[in-house]
């Protein structure tokens, strides 16, 4: 299930969004979370920070769990997965899908930092995101996900 990001969204195939600026979370996007509330108000701003950092970058909704009522989890895309973003009743988690093989020289992630794969970013009520640091980490799991995929031998090669 794909919701609309924006109302200025570019369609992209595959029912894919490509977000063409601020994507503001209304009312039961945030997994369910209420409009005007501090996690809907900083995914928000997360989905814009994302979209500053990778004009490419494409959201798709999934996951979606009606038996709780949930919209579903935002999920940012460039050759393969970059991050979801979920709300909690205490954060608003950044999941980073290759997190583990990104460096972090600000320390953003403060999640999940024991797998092999994923690392996360908690961002609690009030705190303030370092926006500077987060684009960073954006283009880094980019770079990385264009380098994977180089790297991959085609199909249909001999």
């Amino acid at each position: 299930m794909m919701k609309k990001v924006t109302s200025s969204a570019k369609k992209s195939g595959g029912g894919k969004m490509k977000g063409s600026g601020e994507a503001a979370a209304q009312g039961g996007d945030a997994r369910g979370v209420e409009g005007g509330d501090w996690r809907v108000e900083t995914l928000a701003r997360v989905r814009a920070l994302i979209q500053q950092a990778d004009p490419e970058v494409v959201e798709e909704v999934k996951w979606r769990k009606p038996s709780n009522g949930m919209a579903g989890v935002p999920v940012w895309s460039h050759e393969g997965i970059l991050c979801t973003g979920e709300t909690y009743k205490q954060v608003v988690k950044l999941t980073f899908a290759r997190g583990a093989s990104l460096a972090d020289p600000s320390g953003l992630f403060n999640a999940s930092l024991d797998g092999n794969m994923r690392r996360a970013i908690d961002i609690r009520e009030g705190e303030k995101i370092d926006e500077k640091a987060l684009k960073g980490l954006i283009r880094a799991a980019v770079a990385l996900n264009v380098s994977v995929k180089a790297a991959r031998p085609a199909r249909g090669r001999k």
